[in-house]
């Protein structure tokens, strides 16, 4: 087994190497003057299992993966497994309007082209997965246990999620942290806006982590930070999967927080913990 980055995720791919004990596969990238991709597999991958590990956001990354990922059919690798740390467009994932595209299922039914398998992390709905039917196997990852040991050395005593629907990544957080969690409840009222319930909560004089998949503009964590100041909590932390900060969001957040915190699915300065473990388990499980 190999290594094969693209360049979305360096550095998880290199931590990866490093877990698996697996060495990078050598290659070129480059741009023609009209700005296309060049790319040359600079060795040998015959026969060989090769873990391609490269994300689709922006759009020039899906480009990319499904040019290495044919290369290495082409060259005639044993198979290809399709880390995806970050899934572009995985939050069109159903149809809203008529006339719309399911892009969650769409961009699954292209990547999957040259794959025997596919791992993405903290995917937006794991129903996508069956977007990547006939592989061999699709598997979400979550990187939220790996958060709740982060957060427990940096003292955090409740962790909440910022409404129902991701209480799951509250649990398996506080799971590994040792602590209580809870929800909010939330409303959005467009994609920057969001309205929050107020909810008793036991917070006061703790530290608490708000734990998400995504942290895109900020405006879910800026309330939910408000009203966990309001009912005394000591110190307010934020932690997710992907770093996103569209808009501002990091520097809107980083201000009123005592830590801004994220994976290296999005490589970004709050990057500070990594999706390699739980990732290089899943590929143990399939090459057994």
């Amino acid at each position: 087994m190999r290594i094969l980055k693209g360049t979305s995720n360096p550095a998880l791919a290199e931590n990866l190497s490093k877990v698996l004990g697996a060495s990078m596969v050598d290659r070129e990238l480059a741009r023609f003057p009209d700005g296309e991709l060049y790319l040359r597999i600079k060795e040998s991958v015959e026969g060989q299992d090769i873990v391609l590990v490269q994300s689709t956001y922006p759009d020039d990354n899906s480009v990319q993966f499904l040019l290495l990922s044919s290369t290495l059919k082409d060259l005639g690798a044993r198979s290809v497994i399709g880390v995806i740390p970050y899934y572009g467009y995985a939050r069109q994932d159903r149809v809203f309007k008529d006339g719309e595209s399911f892009s969650a299922r769409t961009m699954a039914r292209h990547l999957r082209m040259d794959l025997d398998h596919v791992i993405c992390v903290n995917l937006h709905k794991e129903a996508t997965l069956s977007a990547f039917d006939p592989l061999k196997s699709a598997a979400n990852v979550s990187v939220m246990g790996v958060i709740g040991s982060f957060v427990k050395n940096k003292g955090v005593e409740f962790v909440l999620s910022p409404d129902k629907g991701a209480i799951g990544y509250a649990r398996e957080t506080a799971g590994a942290a040792g602590c209580g969690f809870d929800h909010l409840e939330k409303t959005r009222i467009d994609g920057r806006s969001v309205m929050m319930t107020p909810k008793k909560l036991d917070v006061r004089g703790k530290a608490v982590c708000i734990v998400d998949d995504i942290i895109a503009t900020g405006g879910t964590i800026l309330k939910a930070q408000e009203l966990l100041r309001g009912q005394g909590a000591r110190e307010v932390f934020a932690c997710c999967a992907h770093g996103l900060f569209t808009g501002g969001g990091r520097d809107r957040l980083e201000p009123v927080l005592d830590g801004l915190f994220s994976s290296d699915t999005i490589e970004n300065p709050t990057s500070s913990f990594s999706a390699a473990v739980p990732v290089a388990t899943r590929i143990r499980e399939i090459l057994e």
